[in-house]
């Protein structure tokens, strides 16, 4: 490892520039043709290639042990810099308070014989809880029963700390097409680490991240991440689309700010822009949002005026909702004691002006849309959003609801709704009034339907069959959730034809396998399915092909420090059930993605909490037509699961015997991080992992990969990206098994 100590002269970027002496560490640094890092004079010269023949320079120093980005450039190549920056430091906000388990999570833990009154069970499933809101005090609601354990909260819970600085070297590293610089040195309360820095060859983006752990338990955290003293005479405005899609803009001719501005900015995006380039700054479009009941636009993006002259902007997330219905339903991010925090706010440099740096930044989320694939349907699960309801209070089952316009035109194929959950329909009715609320609801569905665009009237039942679960139908189906004593299971009815009685885990599966229908588990391992489907998992309902697997649903326990979304309540989940069935006879298990969000309108910021399935279909059924190709393509196991930043356009297992080939062809948007090949052997589940951080943004490959099959049950494949955006296929057998359950 080679340690270059460097002179004390500064380099003279601007009159008032003073440096400590830096000593950087190069060990791991490897120049490569469009991506170099020089060391001169107390100064660290970061250089990389972008996006359509831009180049982009960054300078580090440290000054009074504070890491200095001396100065951000762009150029078009050859020509002339431009500086967008100088002397910006990073700022950081970290807010925390303390996790809580949920009641929620509680009950149904209790009702398998958990001793829930154990503070090791408590603390356990506090890591995953969605009805918490730390830093909602006192977090009581008046008249009601509380959400948690251990309320109310006081303001002494919750910790606002300014991340401060003790930096006196840096290190440099290589990774792939990337090069990353990091300053140890930062303090934010109890969290300690350092910042980075890194640069994407072929890409314009700046990573900007605290990465910093706590030894305290318990902890739930926010933060804010920016960078400060961007000048007026440089870059004198900052530039957004507002929710309505408006073009707004700031020029700091109001007076100094105390705090940052929250901006409801379209998309996420706002730029700093100047005579002959722009700043974008914008965050992870995925991990950046924990689970919500909804997808209001809270201000996501802040600018602040320090000085007559001066100003940051940056990224920042709220404290809470805005809307008090959900006000005691805002969880934020887990942070279990020594795991590495990643808070990151991207940054986007640019030689060109705000108008066509905009149009740059969204490519990386195609827009916020869904991006068509020849053979494939999107589809999302699981909405709350009241619809017959509101159709009803309308007066018309003919009103157009906002939801599913936005819905429409994120690229979304087919929307299976969830009434009968939490509206005013008489879900537990035996008889008549559970058909009429049925009837408006799949007669409003079928006129809300459109060419390519079915909205399913589905279910969450959660009768049964065990927690919380969605059932999906291939037709409308007249069904009530009790059967009373003598009543026969099915039965005519004079006005809606055959009808159902389920009153047991037996009746649900007798009426499923005469319909076609299929369910799985919604959010596994939390809120009202905290258990499951690990207590059911060896049942014969669940070893049943009837039973598909459980919701892709991340985002409840989301935790910085993990590559992966959903690691545990998803992947964790499914890998065991099919480990556990691999020799059953039985389907493999999948991972569905699915919703659980409420009413949604057109400027709500809907994109990034959606991941979507993209089945293999044709075409999209009408909705007088049978479903059953979209209940096949998901029985099949014929989908991917996307964020939208990657997409999995083929796979197959290839080959015979034990020598077998993993094929993908893949496209993505930001820099790929790595892909996966992950098998089971009926005990334990293990992985491949192949670094793809030498692939540029904007890419695609069709990845080969050999795989000995030897002693291996079942096998699946997934990719990650640098900003923890991902897809997978869903699991297959790798022996060809007798069938020994229906839905075949």
């Amino acid at each position: 490892m080679r340690v270059f100590p460097i002179a004390i002269v500064a380099l003279a970027l601007t009159s008032s520039a003073v440096a400590d002496p830096l000593k950087c560490t190069l060990g791991q640094y490897k120049a490569a043709q469009g991506l170099t890092a020089t060391v001169e004079q107390d100064t660290l010269t970061v250089t990389w290639s972008g996006a359509a023949s831009a180049e982009l320079r960054a300078r580090y120093a440290i000054d009074r042990a504070q890491p200095i980005v001396r100065e951000i450039a762009a150029r078009k190549r050859g020509g002339q810099w431009t500086v967008l920056g100088q002397n910006l430091t990073p700022d950081f906000q970290i807010h925390t308070g303390r996790r809580r388990v949920a009641y929620s999570q509680l009950e149904p833990l209790e009702s398998l014989g958990v001793n829930v009154e154990s503070k090791e069970v408590q603390d356990r499933e506090a890591w995953f809880a969605f009805w918490d809101a730390p830093f909602v005090v006192p977090g009581t609601r008046q008249g009601q029963n509380p959400m948690n354990p251990g309320l109310p909260r006081t303001a002494a819970e919750i910790r606002r700390v300014q991340a401060t600085f003790n930096t006196s070297s840096c290190e440099v590293k290589t990774d792939g097409a990337r090069i990353e610089v990091n300053f140890p040195g930062l303090s934010a309360g109890i969290f300690n680490g350092g910042v980075r820095f890194t640069s994407y060859q072929g890409a314009n983006l700046l990573r900007v991240e605290a990465i910093a752990s706590t030894t305290e338990n318990l902890v739930a955290y926010r933060y804010d991440a920016g960078l400060k003293g961007f000048s007026t005479a440089t870059m004198p405005r900052v530039t957004w689309r507002d929710t309505g899609g408006n073009p707004q803009q700031y020029q700091f001719g109001g007076a100094r700010h105390d705090g940052p501005v929250a901006v409801r900015a379209k998309n996420r995006i706002m730029i700093a822009e100047g005579r002959d380039g722009s700043v974008a700054v914008f965050p992870p479009p995925t991990v950046f949002f924990h689970t919500r009941e909804v997808d209001t636009n809270l201000g996501y993006v802040w600018y602040r005026k320090d000085a007559d002259a001066q100003y940051g902007i940056g990224v920042k997330q709220a404290e809470k909702e805005d809307d008090q219905r959900y006000l005691f339903n805002y969880a934020l991010y887990s942070a279990p004691p020594g795991t590495r925090q990643r808070m990151a706010v991207y940054f986007y440099l640019s030689p060109e002006p705000a108008e066509a740096t905009r149009p740059a930044v969204l490519a990386f989320t195609g827009n916020d849309v869904y991006k068509p694939v020849p053979g494939y349907k999107t589809m999302v699960n699981h909405f709350h959003i009241q619809f017959t309801d509101r159709l009803r209070d309308s007066g018309s089952l003919d009103m157009q609801t906002p939801d599913l316009a936005a819905m429409k035109a994120l690229g979304i194929n087919v929307v299976g709704l969830s009434d009968f959950h939490a509206d005013r329909l008489r879900s537990n009715d035996t008889g008549s009034g559970r058909f009429e609320d049925q009837h408006d609801y799949y007669e409003a569905s079928r006129r809300a339907s459109d060419k390519d665009f079915l909205v399913a009237p589905w279910e969450e039942p959660n009768a049964h069959l065990g927690a919380h679960y969605n059932l999906m139908t291939p037709r409308p189906l007249y069904w009530t959730r009790r059967r009373a004593e003598g009543q026969p299971l099915t039965e005519p009815d004079p006005k809606y034809g055959k009808v159902y009685h389920a009153g047991s885990i037996a009746d649900m599966q007798a009426m499923m396998d005469a319909e076609g229908a299929f369910w799985f588990h919604a959010h596994p391992r939390t809120k009202s399915t905290t258990g499951y489907p690990d207590v059911h998992r060896d049942r014969t309902h669940i070893k049943n092909d009837r039973y598909l697997g459980v919701a892709f649903k991340p985002g409840m326990g989301m935790d910085l420090s993990e590559q992966r979304l959903c690691e545990w309540r998803c992947f964790d989940a499914i890998d065991g059930l099919n480990n556990l069935h691999a020799d059953s006879g039985s389907r493999p298990k999948y991972i569905i993605s699915d919703a659980d969000t409420y009413q949604k309108w057109p400027h709500d910021d809907i994109y990034p909490g959606l991941p979507v399935n993209y089945l293999k279909l044709d075409r999209v059924p009408g909705p007088d037509e049978d479903w059953s190709p979209i209940l096949k393509s998901l029985r099949n196991g014929d989908f991917f699961v996307t964020t939208g930043e990657v997409l999995i356009k083929s796979y197959a297992v290839e080959g015979t015997g034990n020598a077998r080939t993993i094929t993908a062809d893949v496209e993505w948007t930001f820099p790929l991080e790595f892909v996966e090949v992950v098998w089971g052997d009926g005990k334990k589940v293990d992985r491949q992992i192949i670094r793809a951080t030498d692939l540029p943004s904007f890419g695609s490959k069709r990845f080969s990969i050999p795989f000995d099959a030897t002693g291996k049950k079942w096998v699946r494949f997934a990719v990650w990206d640098s900003a923890v955006n991902g897809a997978f296929v869903q699991p297959q057998w790798l022996r060809v098994q007798a069938p020994t359950t229906a839905a075949r």
